[in-house]
């Protein structure tokens, strides 16, 4: 199995270190941002989804008009669209663009985010909700004859799509670290998400997911979301790395304003790590977690490239088959991503990811100019 590369892609200029340009929907700027992660070799990119962010299945079906061969993982939250009409919207992307479309799902861990667009519902109840909403985007699938679903939230009769995809499958992507994500992402995903934990905490939550799969007979796939901060050398990694940290302090309010990760559990699993060192294993920092409250995935790995593509397949040889990367110069690090790309191929090429136990290294104290 090849190593699956995703990168991120917005519609407008902006990161935690830059704030955001621009206008909200800069079509020109998507054009370079999707084109600079397609000559870089990425699989997909991911278009995420918040309250106030554009809408997601437009966002998609530009990016796919606009590249040869780049997939989407295109983000969801179940609850404001009814799973049928998800179901079909999905399947409708894949037969313009077969294969290229993925289904990401977040159930939602912000409460005030979820209530911006009338979701007043508590945690658990959010996550009883996607596991029927997934049961039943699967039959609309799956179904070539009318099904009938009764459920805690969703009640239908007769449904049925004229469009499904092959096989009736889209690959389901899935993300969250609490133990109700855990039990419905095991029945579920495809491909189980994680942020860019230490090698143990992975192994740990691999592990967990594992065990919530197998009832179901599933075998999902893992991935990890980091922050690459390469450099020719380590010391220039490290004084990008130093720039990026002052920069993200000066707008650190305005990155929590519409998110508040501290509600998340895998926001607090990141920023227990960063309570215990800035530096965990070979290189994985975490002090942009601690500045920004760990609002999104927010661990880098930071050295030379040969150092950060040796950290990523670490990952790889714990269990993980998906790496998404995206940078703090979102554009520029796409384009210079390419190298890790390759690098991280050439060391996993003809092998298969395996799950094993991950010979941890202590933690190294993070060069005095951090």
């Amino acid at each position: 199995m090849s190593v699956e590369f995703i990168g991120m892609v917005s519609t407008s200029a902006g990161s935690e270190s830059q704030g955001s340009t621009g206008p909200v929907v800069d079509p020109d700027y998507l054009d370079g941002f999707v084109r600079a992660h397609e000559e870089a070799g990425f699989d997909r990119v991911l278009v995420a989804h918040a309250s106030f962010m554009p809408d997601g299945f437009v966002v998609a079906d530009q990016i796919l008009a606009r590249s040869k061969k780049l997939g989407v993982l295109l983000a969801h939250r179940p609850g404001f669209v009814a799973p049928t009409i998800a179901a079909r919207k999905y399947a409708t992307i894949d037969a313009f663009n077969p294969g290229r479309i993925a289904l990401h799902v977040i159930t939602g861990g912000d409460d005030a985010d979820q209530a911006r667009d009338g979701d007043l519902t508590d945690k658990a109840t959010r996550y009883r909700r996607t596991d029927e909403f997934l049961d039943i985007l699967r039959r609309e699938w799956e179904s070539a004859t009318p099904f009938d679903y009764d459920g805690e939230f969703y009640q239908i009769r007769g449904a049925w799509s004229a469009v499904r995809p092959p096989a009736g499958r889209i690959p389901i992507y899935f993300g969250g670290a609490s133990d109700d994500a855990v039990r419905v992402g095991g029945k579920h995903a495809d491909v189980y998400a994680f942020w860019g934990e230490p090698l143990a905490g992975i192994v740990e939550r691999i592990r967990q997911v594992r065990a919530a799969a197998a009832p179901y007979g599933r075998d999902p796939r893992f991935s990890v979301s980091l922050r690459p901060i390469p450099a020719e050398t380590e010391q220039a990694a490290w004084d990008r790395a130093a720039e990026i940290l002052e920069l993200t302090r000066e707008r650190s309010a305005d990155i929590q304003k519409f998110l508040k990760g501290s509600e998340q559990v895998g926001s607090q699993r990141l920023l227990k790590y960063a309570d215990e060192g800035d530096v965990h294993d070979k290189r994985l920092w975490t002090a942009i977690a601690k500045v920004t409250g760990a609002v999104g995935n927010s661990t880098a790995l930071v050295g030379s490239y040969e150092q950060v593509a040796e950290a990523l397949v670490d990952y790889v040889n714990v269990g993980v088959s998906t790496l998404l990367i995206r940078g703090f110069d979102p554009v520029a690090d796409a384009r210079d991503y390419g190298s890790l790309v390759k690098l991280v191929h050439e060391r996993t090429a003809d092998r298969d990811p395996v799950a094993g136990t991950p010979a941890v290294t202590a933690p190294a104290a993070a060069p005095a100019s951090v």
